[in-house]
C-alpha cells in the first residue's frame, strides 16, 4: 500500500506535468492554430450560451479560490479563522459548483444532441467531458459530506501540492483522507495531463494584442445583393 501511494501521489503528480509542459510546447510548435476553444457558437448558439456561461463563472471562481489558498495560506487562514466567513464560503462554494455542474451538463447535452456540434467533436472531447463532469461532481460531494473543505484544504492538500515544487513529496499529508478526496486530487492531476491534447488550451491563449489594436468598425449593409 505505501509503494502503492508513493506512485499515486508522488510519481503520478510528476508524470502529469511533465506531461503537460511537453505536451504544450508540441501542440504550439505543431499546430499553433489548435491553440482555441474551436468555438461551435455558430452551429448552435442558445445551449450554448446557457451551458457556457454558468460553467465558466462557476468553475474559474472555484479554481481561483484554490490557487489564492494555495498561494496565500497565512491570510487565507486568518480569514477562514472567522466561523462566519468559513460558513460564508463554505455555501459559495457549493453555489458555484451547482453552477459549475448545470453548465458542464447543459453542454455536454448539447453536443450529444446537437447533429452539426456532434459531427465536430473530437475524441477527446468526449474523454475530456465525462472527466470534468465527474471532477465538478466529485468537489461538490466533498465540499457537502466532508465539512469545512476550505478550512482542512489548508493543512492536507496545500503542504503536498507544496511539497512536490520543492521535489520533496510529502504523501503523508493526504494518504488518510477519505477515498472520494484523494480520487478528487489525483483526477484533478490526470486533467492536468490530459490539458495540452483537449480544448483546454485555451485557457493559456487569451489574445493579448485585442487589448492594444485598434478599433475596428462594422457596418452591415442590409441591401447587399440588391440592384
Amino acid at each position: 500500500m505505501n509503494s502503492l501511494n508513493f506512485v499515486l501521489f508522488a510519481a503520478f503528480p510528476y508524470l502529469a506535468l511533465f506531461n503537460a509542459v511537453v505536451g504544450t510546447v508540441w501542440r504550439f510548435n505543431r499546430d499553433r492554430f489548435s491553440f482555441s476553444s474551436i468555438s461551435s457558437q455558430f452551429l448552435e448558439n442558445r445551449r450554448l450560451f446557457w451551458g457556457s456561461v454558468p460553467w465558466h463563472f462557476g468553475i474559474i471562481i472555484i479554481l481561483l479560490a484554490h490557487l489564492i489558498a494555495f498561494l496565500f495560506p497565512g491570510p487565507w487562514r486568518r480569514l477562514l479563522s472567522n466561523i462566519h466567513i468559513l460558513t460564508t464560503l463554505e455555501v459559495i462554494g457549493l453555489a458555484l459548483a451547482v453552477f459549475a455542474i448545470i453548465g458542464i451538463l447543459t453542454l455536454t447535452w448539447r453536443r450529444l444532441t446537437n447533429p452539426r456540434v456532434r459531427a465536430t467533436s473530437s475524441v477527446m472531447d468526449w474523454v475530456l467531458l465525462p472527466l470534468l463532469i465527474t471532477q465538478v461532481v466529485l468537489g461538490f460531494w466533498v465540499a457537502l459530506n466532508y465539512r469545512w473543505g476550505a478550512d482542512w484544504y489548508m493543512d492536507t492538500s496545500v503542504p503536498w501540492i507544496g511539497s512536490l515544487f520543492t521535489f520533496q513529496p510529502k504523501i503523508e499529508y493526504v494518504v488518510d483522507l477519505p477515498f472520494i478526496a484523494k480520487l478528487h486530487m489525483l483526477l484533478g492531476f490526470g486533467i492536468i495531463g490530459l490539458f495540452p491534447f483537449t480544448r483546454l488550451v485555451h485557457i493559456i491563449s487569451f489574445p493579448l494584442r485585442y487589448l492594444w489594436r485598434p478599433l475596428q468598425v462594422v457596418i452591415w449593409n442590409r441591401h447587399m445583393g440588391k440592384v
